[in-house]
């Protein structure tokens, strides 16, 4: 009985420690680094992350809250170039909805960069720095998920601060609640890429973010 007893408490803590340790280093590498839109320190790249596309192909409403905050940033000159970072497979084409959202909304098309195999936050963070050589940027979700997009971003060498979007809380709180608890989940996973430092999809570098800075005089 007292070994029974003893293995169920190593597998109790074993547990606590998988579920709740992530969450905490998720805090941790992000805490001070999740501002508001008019918070936002000034920085070259906005880094977009995907969100879904609704059956027409244009951005949920999730999404379409994302990058009117990277419109904003840009707007304010918070940022100068926003990087749309989402999956392109055959006719679901996040990176393009997204600029031709951002476009409709008055962004220059040359201040957009389409990051087309950003497949989760960990690739989307891994490839802004090994493919378009950003280490420095305003990673930009909703607000349940920008502390572990900073602290994914961070520990793949990205210098990140976080610029969260509340706006669709109140419009969806059901999908707001669900996606607020997944993030128990996700911090598992984050952890684990990042203690991994696995490769995503990468291909060749890519000039076009440095490109685009440049054409912003």
């Amino acid at each position: 009985m007292r070994r029974l007893l003893i293995t169920l408490l190593v597998l109790v803590v074993g547990a606590a420690v998988t579920v709740i340790g992530p969450t905490v280093w998720v805090q941790s590498r992000s805490h001070a680094r999740v501002l508001a839109a008019d918070e936002a320190p000034a920085r070259d790249v906005a880094l977009v992350l995907g969100a879904g596309l609704t059956p027409s192909g244009t951005p949920t409403p999730f999404l379409a809250a994302r990058l009117d905050v990277a419109a904003r940033l840009l707007e304010e000159e918070r940022a100068k170039v926003i990087v749309v970072s989402g999956n392109r497979d055959g006719a679901h084409d996040e990176p393009t909805a997204m600029r031709d959202y951002l476009v409709a909304k008055g962004v220059p098309a040359e201040r957009i960069v389409s990051d087309f195999a950003g497949y989760d936050t960990y690739d989307s963070c891994s490839r802004a720095r090994r493919v378009f050589g950003v280490d420095r940027l305003l990673v930009v979700s909703q607000g349940y998920h920008v502390p572990r997009a900073v602290a994914v971003c961070r520990g793949v060498g990205v210098d990140a601060v976080g610029v969260g979007d509340w706006s669709v809380r109140e419009a969806h709180p059901t999908a707001w609640r669900d996606g607020a608890l997944r993030e128990w989940a996700a911090n598992i996973k984050a952890a684990l890429d990042v203690l991994s430092q696995r490769d995503p999809v990468l291909g060749p570098r890519q000039t076009s973010v440095q490109d685009a800075l440049r054409s912003t005089g």
